[in-house]
């Protein structure tokens, strides 16, 4: 952000594009975090959400209007920024309606808001690489559902930066009727923290960290901070390498993956239900070529710095 309320030059054109090359790819879920945008230093929820508004507005009419035909995108938006102050109602109130009422006649809006209760993307990470203990505020996912379904007619609340809590919060998610649940960097972990997963690959990926997101880097971060926090940015640049991994190890990784799958189906209460999906959700197939994905010759613009 170059001041409250105001996003860095070009940030939202370079969002606008990574968007559109996800839409071309056949990603039709998007979450718009403009989050970051929040002025707290303003008199009143309304008036700390309007840059928040704005810009969700901004993209979400980029976004309608690069639909396929027949694809409605479901999108998401955020209401607090991860790691700050935990979500209110009166936050969410004032971020729905000020984004209905800028919408245009007919034009579809949020399917979901993800709020902050507490949790932080990866976790908090400690000097030494570890994670710390947090508290998740269960209530505030369960009212700011509520209001969300029974008033707006929007699924619901999300719950981002989860993966990495203790393992008795994750039933509670459907106790305070969260609609989605994020769980990318515990699967991350258990990857590259894997007794298989090749050493000198993580090292070379940590390598690259270094001189390649360096601008990144927090000033208080030690080396462990520094690697745990950006690593997820090291799959692109080093997909080959993860694809040629041994297969014996690869196949012990997926085991400890499908382990976890198993326990997050069970707790999240989602065993059984395709059934129920199908019966609902009769989705448009689309069938993607090669060249759909971006031609290799492309420039890509640059996106270092985009808040996460």
């Amino acid at each position: 952000v170059a001041e409250p309320g105001v996003p860095k030059k070009g940030e939202v054109e370079a969002v606008k594009d990574l968007t559109k090359e996800s839409i071309d790819a056949g990603f039709y879920n998007i979450d718009i975090d403009t989050s970051t945008l929040v002025d707290l230093d303003r008199e009143t929820e309304k008036k700390q959400q309007e840059p928040n508004i704005k810009h969700s507005l901004e993209i979400a009419k980029f976004v309608r209007s690069k639909e396929p035909k027949g694809i409605t995108v479901s999108l998401g938006g955020e209401i607090g920024h991860i790691g700050g102050k935990n979500s209110t109602v009166e936050d969410f109130v004032a971020y729905v309606e000020g984004f209905n009422a800028g919408l245009s006649s007919g034009v579809v809006g949020m399917s979901k808001i993800s709020i902050q209760t507490g949790t932080s993307h990866g976790g908090v990470v400690l000097p030494d690489g570890s994670l710390a203990d947090i508290d998740v505020d269960f209530g505030v996912l369960a009212e700011i559902s509520k209001v969300a379904r029974k008033k707006y007619k929007i699924g619901g609340a999300v719950q981002h930066g989860a993966s990495t809590l203790p393992d008795e919060y994750f039933s509670q998610f459907t106790e305070s009727q969260a609609i989605e649940v994020h769980l990318a960097t515990g699967f991350q972990n258990i990857t590259m923290d894997h007794p298989k997963f090749p050493k000198k690959l993580l090292r070379e990926m940590y390598a690259w960290l270094d001189k390649e997101k360096v601008d990144e880097r927090k000033e208080d971060w030690t080396n462990e901070q520094f690697h745990y926090k950006l690593r997820k940015k090291a799959w692109g640049k080093f997909k080959k390498d993860c694809w040629q991994i041994d297969e014996g190890a690869r196949k012990e990784i997926r085991a400890a993956l499908e382990k976890r799958f198993e326990f997050m189906f069970k707790q999240l209460n989602v065993v059984d239900t395709a059934n129920m999906v199908n019966k609902i959700i009769k989705p448009l197939e689309i069938h993607k070529k090669i060249s759909d994905f971006g031609q290799k010759d492309k420039k890509r613009k640059e996106v270092k710095g985009l808040a996460d």
